[in-house]
């Protein structure tokens, strides 16, 4: 049996809250026998305080962002100090060369443990203006880890069903999906588990777990910073899109036992999604170019 934990919590800008923070939810994870903790995006200095056309997203407007961070710089060695034997995946804002070979900043994520770094990813899919705080990545990696095959995802990567699909193909047992998803800014809930972007959160991770028989790992942030307010909901999804544990709103962790192998063995016996696709009738994901003014008259 394999242990995975999703971890609700809130990060800022402080460094010295953030490694206070992991240190606690890694002592937690291990009194529970956890070989996997998945922590939220952006654990690592925080996330942006607004989304949108709110000036704090600018660019240039570097006293609002979260610290910038290289993968070999001595942040990630902390953690993986700190996480010891247990695999973690964390979220952070890295700094690396760019396209055009100057320092650019990436929502980034990294599963590691104290032996080192298995893997990073830089986050693809922008939402609302983060374009103009951070770069986009350009690809989907998979990781062998000692739990497995395990993919990265970052938040509003999960609406977006052909990335899941391509590191389900890569053969990914379990796909972390790293988040600082907030609630609606217009008309919010009342009652924040009934809020419409929380039911979006919680609907594409179990779609997404049962598109592609995969274990799904939902972190995110919860309480609030800036004018983010965060819907929790970290989780653990089996391969049939069933929740096997939640924070529900809640800061915490939620915890689950798998037996990897034997779900796989079980689950895709009859209906197997990956083997039973047609690509050859899939072109038209790729060569039809879709604005929001043609869907807007379609």
């Amino acid at each position: 049996m394999t242990t995975i934990a999703a971890v609700s919590a809130n990060f800022t800008r402080d460094l010295d809250q953030n490694y206070a923070l992991i240190t606690d939810l890694v002592s937690r994870a291990r009194a529970r026998g956890v070989d996997f903790l998945v922590l939220p995006e952006a654990a690592i200095g925080g996330y942006l305080s607004s989304l949108g056309n709110h000036g704090d997203t600018r660019r240039d407007a570097a006293v609002s962002l979260p610290p910038a961070i290289s993968l070999d710089g001595p942040e990630l060695a902390r953690v993986g100090a700190i996480a010891g034997d247990m695999l973690v995946a964390i979220g952070f804002c890295e700094l690396a060369e760019g396209p055009d070979g100057t320092p650019t900043r990436f929502n980034a994520a990294a599963v590691l443990d104290g032996s080192g770094i298995y893997g990073n990813y830089r986050k693809v899919h922008q939402p609302l203006g983060e374009n103009m705080s951070y770069a986009s990545g350009d690809g989907y990696g998979v990781f062998d880890t000692p739990v497995g095959r395990v993919g990265l995802q970052i938040c509003y990567d999960k609406a977006f069903p052909e990335a899941a699909r391509v590191m389900a193909l890569d053969g990914a047992q379990i796909i972390a999906s790293l988040s600082a998803w907030p609630a609606a800014r217009t008309a919010t809930a009342e009652d924040l588990q009934q809020d419409r972007w929380t039911y979006r959160f919680n609907l594409f991770d179990s779609a997404r777990a049962l598109d592609n028989q995969v274990f799904w790992v939902a972190s995110n942030q919860s309480g609030t910073f800036g004018s983010l307010r965060y819907v929790g909901n970290a989780k653990v999804v089996d391969p049939g899109g069933n929740v096997l544990a939640t924070t529900l709103l809640d800061s915490g962790m939620a915890v689950a036992d798998v037996d990897i192998d034997g779900t796989f063995a079980a689950m895709r016996a009859g209906m197997f999604h990956l083997r039973d696709r047609r690509p050859d009738v899939y072109g038209a994901l790729t060569e039809i170019a879709v604005t929001q003014g043609d869907l807007a008259h379609a």
